[in-house]
């Protein structure tokens, strides 16, 4: 077993999943029980069956596609993803120091 890809993968999913919604709804689910340990053992399982599902259809894109291809399409989504989430932001803070602007008036 690779233990380097282990743990990489372990602290990217780790940190990729604090405050996500999976956590966010098993804090939610869990503040409305009154058993914790069945709302662990639920989001834990439902995690591991996602995560199964994406190490399969991972592995099985990779056979298809050629891996530098496959990064680079993911490298692309994510710029694409996180421009229209900046966008919004960018734009009304313009927006905003254009309102503050003694020039403007």
């Amino acid at each position: 077993m690779d233990f380097a890809l282990l743990l990489s993968t372990f602290v990217t999913v780790f940190l990729a999943e604090l405050g996500d919604k999976t956590q966010l709804a098993t804090v939610a689910i869990s503040g409305t029980s009154d058993r914790p340990l069945a709302v662990f053992l639920g989001s834990s399982s439902a995690l591991v069956l996602a995560s199964l599902l994406g190490a399969l259809a991972g592995g099985s894109v990779a056979t298809v596609i050629p891996s530098d291809l496959l990064q680079l399409v993911a490298s692309l989504g994510f710029l694409v993803i996180g421009s229209r989430l900046l966008w919004p932001l960018l734009a009304n803070q313009s927006k905003q120091s254009d309102e503050t602007d003694p020039s403007n008036s």
